[in-house]
């Protein structure tokens, strides 16, 4: 919880005890899809950006005597080293801050049932759907939707996707400084 910058989750605790129910505010459809958008645009483009430089080399062999390049076709290979780095990248965000750069701009984040920070474990199945499958896991998370709004993979890792309260405005006459 603490490794984000953008404050605690949405829920509140009813009062003291071990039985009282802690309510968590769970993200929207319409914003998790607009945080996966950004977050596939900006690897997107990384990966425009890689594959180019990669074919870089094989386009100045292959250059034709009438000013056109041969097309390489990557094939599939291209599709799977795609999936991937998105896998890695949606991994290493949602297991060390719970969010990715999508998340973090609409104040959501990925966490465990409790609303805590995600193991590796967890982060990776979770990402998983997102990098390979994602139509079908959308879609048979819509159809089987539970109060918790997972998709297929989120439920298997036992994740959730939840909206941060905004962070309190700070300003000087309301911090109290205290020392050690």
């Amino acid at each position: 919880m603490s490794s984000s910058n953008n404050g605690p989750p949405a829920a509140s605790v009813g009062g003291r005890g071990d039985n009282v129910p802690v309510e968590i505010r769970l993200a929207s459809w319409v914003d998790r899809f607009v945080a996966w958008l950004v977050d596939f645009i900006i690897v997107s483009i990384g990966l425009g950006i890689l594959f180019a430089l990669i074919a870089f080399p094989s386009w100045l062999i292959h250059y034709g005597n009438e000013m056109t390049l041969e097309y390489r076709n990557f094939g599939p290979s291209h599709y799977f080293l795609s999936s991937l780095i998105f896998i890695a990248y949606w991994t290493y965000f949602e297991s060390t801050s719970g969010q990715s750069i999508g998340k973090r701009l609409l104040n959501i984040k990925t966490a465990d049932l409790s609303g805590n920070r995600v193991d590796i474990k967890s982060a990776a199945i979770e990402s998983f759907g997102k990098s390979f499958l994602l139509p079908i896991d959308v879609i048979l998370g819509w159809i089987f939707s539970n109060e918790k709004r997972q998709r297929i993979f989120n439920k298997i890792s036992n994740t959730i996707v939840i909206k941060l309260k905004p962070r309190e405005e700070l300003r000087p006459d309301n911090i109290r400084y205290t020392k050690d």
